[in-house]
């Protein structure tokens, strides 16, 4: 059998490549010592260098079919009948020169390298066998990788040949389904020709790209212009995904070394050689004195050969030197897909080479098995196919056209430009998107909102405002103070109800004045807490009522100050409604309206409760829906009409002559509540949720309040303070001092 590997000329050999010579001497060894395969039969080698050269392949070729130094074509007297098969082949462009030669002689060729289809057609060489599969799921298992590290955006080199081309088409295709997007393809020539000056722009701007992984698809003769490229072009810390073959050669090439700083390889499956690994530690050049190559690499590893090996200066080698000790990018431990390959074809010749011999003793003579004439021809080799694995990383780098649009972000897509080129987005403020580079955003549910970044529904929390809130308590604090105060001045005015000042200040309508603004500090409170369907019907009407009534009472007070001050001039009309109590009438005329217009509010939309969803970002707020707007709001308006009216009476009524005359401190009460509802508009339409509840409960404690005190404080003053004032005969020196 001969050998045929490729490796690079002599200053520039890849002495990796020298562990397919030790597979081959192995497996030739093991079967020569094997009794049960060719027991009469030894099997020998030749070994030639192809140094990745066309001219070298077919001289190597030559050489083995003539056995002359001298070329001669169609001689083949010293290999006839004894070279059965050649092994030979890393690159395919080899394989096919030395298979159109081999064809004249019908010799069978096993190729070790990468699998070629251009190779299995079997018209053009039916001696030819590849021994490695067919890399058809190569793209597939190339885009799985992918997608397992998110790598969305790469470049790829192809040899400039019909497999490049075949392989290309291939993986694009299944980029376009996948969603992988080509940064740049680059078909790379097969020698080291200098690239026009538009070819050397479009490699600086591969240089620059966002793109981190290349895929690496060719032959061996393409990695010179790879090496090339790295040296002057490609920056480091890429990813390289490439065939195993390739990886083999990367290693011991000077500059690719150090611009590879990550790669996978794509190989075919290979097993264990059992022995190989004992076998490669124990040679040396001392054991095969006749292996030009491996005194060589001995000298290049070691600068030193074992005793007896070359003449010279050259030092002798320590007695362990061995392949174990070797620098370690001349690793000849690990066993290459090739070496695999070359061992198992190496079996197949031998196998095939037995079942042939087999088949010649059971129907010839036993003399065939003792001399036995072997033809090329008739040697058929059955080959084993294998499938592929690949190798994981621990650390991903990337390779995208954009970064990755993370959680709570989403891609929005670059007119003109890749799909894989995008920006990002962040999700409004109600939507979230929980994966990376998502396409569209999420509304979270109602009952939900998005965290703060976006990437998850956090459910809603619901809340009110509640008594035990800092807010809620506050305002219960500030309606209970005021209903205690106003019921300490409503017993203050019934203990000095005989005093001039209560008298003349109608009692009655005080003591209506003082229960209805009672009232209204209480029905604050309705406000505060869980809302239910008794609260929520309440709130409104309670309000309305009490209000109405507080107003109204007000708005008689201050005509029964202007009927008193008539009834003193000469006429018996306005001595008689002063009498007769014709002012009182206004309160209950008043509220019955204000009750009319609260019966139809509840009769057509009621007030209701609502989960208010919307207003808070984190939180379901219960509140009470008023139902009819336009009801609550004529409620409302009814009852600033009455303060307009009472204002404006008690407003002309001011400076009424007249002893103990409060006109003017029901305008300035009036005036107090007006401006108490008119600022509270605006302020309740601008806030939402517990705030809103909050302005109103604060509104008409302010409002209740300013008529407490604009009307009772300065009586109380008088009656608690100034007693001596609150007398009869302090009552005559003051009317003595106005007619005086």
């Amino acid at each position: 059998m001969t050998l045929l590997p490729n490796a690079a000329a002599l200053c520039r050999w890849l002495w990796k490549n020298y562990q397919y010579v030790l597979a081959f001497r192995f497996a030739i060894q093991e079967i020569n010592k094997d009794p049960q395969i060719l027991p009469n039969l030894t099997l020998s080698f030749q070994l030639y260098n192809s140094v990745t050269s066309g001219q070298f392949t077919l001289r190597s070729t030559l050489h083995c079919l003539t056995g002359k130094h001298h070329l001669i074509p169609n001689y083949t007297c010293q290999t006839q009948g004894k070279t059965v098969a050649i092994i030979a082949g890393t690159m395919s462009a080899f394989s096919a020169e030395t298979g159109t030669m081999l064809e004249l002689y019908k010799t069978p060729q096993i190729t070790y390298g990468p699998f070629d289809p251009m190779l299995s057609e079997r018209d053009k060489f039916p001696s030819l066998y590849q021994m490695a599969n067919s890399d058809s799921s190569l793209a597939c298992g190339m885009l799985s990788l992918l997608l397992h590290f998110g790598w969305i955006w790469v470049v790829i080199f192809v040899s400039n040949d019909i497999k490049g081309e075949h392989f290309l088409r291939e993986i694009q295709t299944e980029m376009v389904k996948k969603g992988v997007c080509l940064a740049y393809s680059v078909k790379l020539p097969d020698t080291k020709s200098r690239y026009e000056e538009t070819e050397i722009s479009f490699l600086e701007g591969l240089r620059i790209s966002s793109a981190n992984v290349y895929i690496l698809y060719g032959d061996v003769r393409s990695l010179y212009t790879m090496e090339f490229l790295s040296k002057y072009y490609l920056t480091l810390g890429k990813v390289w995904i490439m065939a195993a073959k390739w990886e083999i050669v990367v290693k011991e090439t000077d500059h690719m070394l150090h611009s590879f700083h990550g790669g996978f390889s794509f190989s075919q499956h290979k097993g264990e050689i059992p022995g190989l690994n004992h076998f490669v530690k124990t040679v040396d050049p001392s054991h095969y004195p006749e292996d030009f190559f491996l005194s060589q690499l001995w000298l290049h590893a070691f600068h030193c050969l074992p005793p007896g090996s070359l003449c010279g200066t050259v030092g002798v080698c320590p007695p362990n030197a061995s392949f174990e000790f070797f620098p370690g990018h001349i690793d000849m431990l690990t066993i290459s897909d090739s070496s695999y390959f070359i061992y198992n074809a190496v079996y197949a010749v031998a196998h095939a080479l037995h079942k042939m011999l087999s088949e010649k003793i059971e129907k010839g003579s036993p003399g065939d098995a003792s001399q036995p004439r072997i033809l090329p021809w008739q040697v058929n080799i059955s080959q084993n196919r294998t499938c592929m694995n690949t190798c994981s990383h621990p650390q991903t780098p990337q390779s995208l056209c954009s970064q990755r649009c993370g959680p709570g972000f989403r891609k929005m897509p670059q007119e003109g430009r890749a799909v894989c080129c995008y920006i990002c987005v962040i999700c409004p403020k109600r939507d979230i998107s929980n994966h990376t580079d998502a396409e569209q955003c999420i509304r979270c549910a109602d009952h939900e909102y998005p965290n703060q970044e976006r990437n998850h529904c956090l459910p809603k929390l619901v809340t009110f405002l509640a008594f035990e809130d800092a807010l809620g308590m506050a305002l219960a604090c500030m309606a209970l103070c005021f209903s205690v105060l106003t019921a300490a001045v409503l017993w203050v005015f019934v203990k000095h109800r005989d005093t001039p000042i209560v008298k003349a200040n109608n009692r009655t309508l005080s003591y209506i004045l003082l229960i209805a603004l009672l009232l209204c500090f209480l029905c604050s409170l309705l406000f505060l807490g869980r809302p239910n369907t008794a609260t929520c019907l309440l709130q409104q009407i309670t309000f309305g009522l009490v209000f109405t009534v507080a107003v109204s009472t007000v708005l008689a007070k201050t005509i029964t100050v202007i009927l008193a001050f008539k009834a003193l001039k000469p006429g018996r009309t306005t001595r008689r409604l002063l009498v007769s109590g014709a002012s009182n009438f206004i309160i209950p005329i008043c509220s019955l309206i204000q009750l009319a217009l609260c019966g139809i509010w509840l009769g057509t939309s009621p007030p209701f409760i609502e989960l208010d969803a919307q207003s808070e970002h984190s939180h379901i707020i219960l509140v009470c829906n008023k139902g009819s707007v336009k009801a609550f709001y004529c409620v409302l308006g009814y009852l600033g009409s009455l303060a307009l009216v009472s204002f404006t009476v008690a407003f002309l009524a001011r400076n009424l002559p007249d002893t103990f005359n409060e006109a003017k401190f029901l305008t300035f009460s009036m005036l107090v509540f007006c401006s108490v509802w008119v600022t509270f508009l605006p302020v309740y339409h601008s806030t939402k949720g517990k705030v809103m509840v909050a302005v109103e409960v604060f509104s008409i404690l302010a409002s209740s309040a300013g008529l407490l005190g604009c009307i009772f404080a300065p009586k109380c003053y008088i009656i608690l303070i100034k007693p001596d004032k609150n007398s009869l005969k302090a009552l005559k020196n003051q009317c003595s001092s106005r007619r005086s």
